[in-house]
Order: structure tokens, then sequence, then C-alpha cells
């Protein structure tokens, strides 16, 4: 198998696996328990916090667990939302991961004002329009880091500047960023910062949320006491000290992945460029995830293409995971002005810490035929793109 949808989802590394599967053999107690086997579960999360800390650039206490990056997103946005009573407004992208474009029609629903900022042809956020929508009414802006299907970078320095002047918070997802480029929470400004494990080679079902000192949030979880009164329910222990894991090696495979995995992506980028006519590349040409391609195959559909990798063993999407099975087209590439037929014909392909050379030589090897032959089936017509 050769897969290159490591946005959607990353394996879960080796050594990870095996620190999981020690801890589940040895450890069973309940974190909140005082007796010893519940105060070592206890010291494990607190271990993994300070890992997860480390990693994102941040200090220990501003680190609170959550059951996933969409939940830390919406614990982000609606708690500040209802920690500031009389600041009714929310400022957020027309590009966001449905989790934070969910929770803002749900404000909306609720009668608050929510304004999305446009983005420019390469997904980058009009600055301009951001400075015209931020008023002293409004108490979040909410502009994700890097997008998760085109991998643009978003200026976050100027957003949170721009929103700190009305004296507005910022939240940014940082699901896609996050180990992908390099970067610390405390440095880029913002008040809250979600980030996920399974998009580091962790577990599957915890996330976190980076919170800066003094920035007013309130739970919309309750129940208990768990993450100092912010998140209730029993911890996740063991994906939690997965995470811790997935972070604490992280910094130990960074710079040799970052090197090994643009170089492959500029290979399998420039190979696809010559060898297969009539395709647009989506997204900002440098400001952006290097592990990340997005093309339109102009004159097929890009659930034809995925079925017929598929059946070669390759593993690619169309975009987010969270909205694949749906019909329509992605918010994402309307918003940044593809055409329609050009969205419909879009693969996206991510590049992961387990892909080699031999994945990106077969794939090179196999698309350009997989491609050529549906067009001929289509009988496309190439003087209409």
């Amino acid at each position: 198998m050769v897969y290159l949808d490591n946005n959607a989802t990353t394996p879960l590394d080796p050594a990870v696996a095996d620190k999981m599967a020690n801890f589940m053999r040895e450890h069973f107690g309940n974190p909140s328990s005082l007796y010893p086997i519940g105060r070592k579960a206890k010291e494990m999360i607190n271990e993994a916090r300070t890992y997860v800390a480390a990693a994102v650039g941040a200090s220990k206490a501003s680190i609170y667990f959550t059951g996933s990056g969409t939940e830390a997103d919406n614990q982000a946005i609606l708690g500040v939302m209802d920690a500031l009573p009389d600041k009714k407004e929310f400022v957020t992208s027309t590009i966001e991961h449905p989790a934070v474009a969910e929770t803002a029609a749900y404000l909306e629903s609720k009668g608050f004002k929510v304004t999305y900022v446009p983005v420019d042809s390469t997904g980058t956020i009009d600055l301009d329009a951001l400075r015209a929508a931020v008023s002293p009414q409004t108490g979040l802006v909410s502009v994700m880091h890097a997008n998760n299907e085109i991998g643009t970078i978003q200026p976050i320095a100027d957003v949170v500047r721009i929103a700190h002047e009305q004296g507005a918070l910022v939240h940014t997802d940082a699901v896609q960023s996050f180990g992908k480029i390099a970067f610390r929470a405390d440095d880029l400004g913002v008040d809250l910062l979600t980030i996920s494990s399974h998009k580091i080679y962790g577990p599957k079902g915890v996330g976190a949320l980076y919170v800066r000192k003094g920035t007013p949030l309130r739970p919309f979880v309750h129940g208990g006491h768990q993450e100092r009164g912010l998140r209730a329910g029993t911890e996740n222990t063991i994906g939690i000290v997965g995470f811790g894991e997935a972070a604490r090696i992280l910094p130990l495979h960074f710079e040799a992945d970052k090197v090994r995995l643009r170089r492959l992506t500029d290979r399998l980028k420039t190979g696809l460029e010559a060898a297969v006519p009539k395709i647009h590349f989506n997204g900002h040409p440098k400001h952006r995830i290097p592990t990340t391609l997005s093309y339109a195959f102009l004159g097929l559909e890009s659930e034809a293409i995925l079925l017929s990798l598929a059946t070669k063993g390759i593993c690619v999407s169309t975009g987010s995971a969270c909205s694949e099975e749906s019909e329509e087209v992605s918010h994402v590439l309307q918003a940044i002005g593809l055409r329609p037929e050009f969205a419909r014909s879009t693969v996206r392909m991510s590049l992961g810490r387990f892909n080699t050379e031999d994945d990106v030589t077969q794939v090179l090897q196999v698309l350009p035929e997989i491609v050529a032959k549906l067009r001929k089936i289509s009988a496309w017509d190439p003087a209409e793109f």
C-alpha cells in the first residue's frame, strides 16, 4: 500500500504503539483516585502534558487535553464566547475546517453575528477584509494556521495584530501545521490554539487546547473537575500517554523528516506536472505545508481517480476527511474561486514520515496512466480548459 493521505490521519508510530501497549498492561488506575495506582496514572498524564507543551512551544500549564481537535475547536470558540457575554460578534474565514465552520453556524443560530472573511485564489486571508470585519464587539477571531485541503499557511501574526487592536481574542486551528512546520504557540501571539494527536503519528481520539494565561474561557463539558475544571470526564489516559510519546519523539524526527519529505513532495510535484497535461495546482506556491499537494485533473471526476488509484493500492483523498462522504463541492475550493468542474476533479496527496522514494516512483508510474485512460473514456475536450 502507498499511503498518501497523511492530512487525514497519520499511521501510529511503532514507538508510540509500544508505549501505549506497555501502559495498558501495567496501569489501569483512575487518574482522579488518590491511591498509588491512580496517582501513577495522573503522573503519566502530566508527563504527557509536559511533552506536548514542549513540542508546541508553550508552558505546561497552558495545555488542556480534549477528546479531539474538533472538541478543542469547539471548546475554544464556545468557551470564549460564553465567557464574554457582552461580545456578540465572531469572525472567521471562509476556508475553515468543519469543526470551526459548523461551530460558527451554531453561533449564528443562537443570534451571534458571524462574519466570514474571504480569501484570495491561493487561499490566503484578505487582511483588509479582516480589518473591516473586526470591531470592539468582536469576542473572538478564529483563523486556521494551515489549511487541511490545500496547505496554505495563513499570516497569523497579522491576524493577531488586527484582532488585538480591537480587543478581540484570537484562536487558531493548528491541527495541520503542528509537526509539519516549525512554530511556537507562545510566539504566534494567539490566545488559543488547537492541536491533535493523530496528525503527529499518535492515536486518534485525543487532542489538546493551548490557552494563553488570563484568557477568559468557560467549559462546555460539565460533570467533573478533570483538566483543572475545564473538561469534565475521566481522561482518555491511554490516548493521552500515546499523544505524549508522539510529542516527545517529534523533535527527534522533525529536521530529518522536513528535508526528506520536502524532497519527496517536490519530486512528486515536478513529476506530475511533467507527465500529466492540463492539471491545475491549488494553494499558495510558497506559503504552504510542504507535504501537501492539491491538483485539479481537468476533465475528470476526482472519485474516478481515487477509485482507480485504490485498485493499485494507492490511497489519496479529495480533501477533508471530515467531509469526504459529502457530495457537495469543497467549500475551500469554492472559496478560492475554483470553477466547479475544477473543484470536482481535485485530488489531494499528503505525505508523511513513513513515505519512501518507492512510493513516489509508484505514483508517478500509475497516476499519469490512469488519468490518460479516464480522459480517453470520458472523451474530454482539452480546448474546454
